[in-house]
């Protein structure tokens, strides 16, 4: 092993080092391996070091044929072949329950996004689907839109700021076009024998009715079953179940025997829906075609 002075500045444009270095040489006249240790240090220093890189050696490469990589899971480092058009922002909003809904602004994004013109429900005709039925209860989507996953060549598109770095959406997002009408759309292929029978969905909520009270059960055992198969979940605090409720039930219970009179806030809510019903008659109502149907018309 050669042992020669070494200059204060490298050849690649180092800073110079305070002390001066004596260049080990741990190849060969035709195949150096340099490495600089400092040239103030005891015999017994030198030594000490030249054991210890010496040991250690391959943690070294002085050519690129001995380069390894840094393992994968540690660290890669990626280039964008495709690169984004946009990258949206967070916007937080608090909600009813006072939780903090994380929103992302998508406006740019919907504004280039076409209009899926799938027709959703008419409320009002759902409504008046359910006259008739004794019994109904009610459900909700648990996170509705996040139950259904982005295509994956669509993923990016989601993409939006963090402190931590970029992120995008693997499911859908709350707030993108058309998401409303991908979820109405996979109603029908969950519940397709059931739909306008027992079963009423308007995008993640829905209802099931049942014209005797008797078989209520029985129907909400078809659509649990239907839900567990395609796995489905509902959030059970948004849940309602047997449902028998009309206009006057509220404070009906209050003509009942040994009740205490207490007018709360269902009796007067009730009161105020009768008076307001009063007082704005219906022109059109459902058609109940288990009854007779009598028409008049003007001669």
């Amino acid at each position: 092993m050669n042992q020669k002075e070494a200059p204060q500045a490298f050849e690649d444009g180092g800073q110079a080092t305070v002390d001066e270095l004596k260049k080990l040489n741990f190849g060969t006249n035709k195949d150096p391996r340099p490495i600089y240790v400092s040239i103030l240090l005891s015999p017994s220093e030198k030594k000490s070091y030249l054991e210890l890189l010496l040991n250690y050696k391959d943690v070294f490469a002085w050519s690129y044929k001995e380069m390894s990589s840094l393992d994968p899971k540690v660290a890669v480092h990626q280039l964008m072949v495709s690169y984004l058009t946009w990258i949206a922002n967070i916007v937080p909003i608090k909600k009813k329950n006072e939780q903090i809904r994380v929103c992302v602004d998508l406006r740019d994004l919907n504004n280039v996004c076409p209009k899926d013109d799938f027709p959703l429900p008419i409320i009002e005709l759902m409504v008046d689907a359910t006259t008739g039925h004794e019994v109904l209860s009610f459900m909700d989507g648990s996170s509705g839109y996040n139950q259904i996953r982005m295509a994956p060549k669509d993923e990016e598109f989601t993409a939006f700021h963090t402190l931590k770095g970029i992120y995008y959406y693997k499911v859908i997002s709350f707030g993108l076009k058309n998401a409303g009408v991908t979820y109405q759309c996979a109603m029908p292929k969950i519940f397709d024998d059931m739909l306008y029978k027992n079963v009423e969905c308007y995008v993640d909520d829905l209802v099931v009715k049942s014209r005797k009270r008797e078989d209520h059960l029985q129907d909400l055992c078809m659509v649990f079953d239907r839900l567990r198969r395609y796995q489905l979940k509902m959030h059970p605090l948004k849940c309602a179940f047997g449902i028998t409720s009309r206009r006057c039930q509220p404070f009906n219970r209050l003509v009942k025997k040994n009740v205490p009179f207490v007018w709360d806030k269902a009796c007067h809510n009730a009161f105020e829906s009768i008076k307001n019903y009063l007082v704005n008659p219906s022109i059109l109502g459902a058609l109940m075609v288990w009854n007779s149907l009598i028409l008049y018309i003007a001669a």
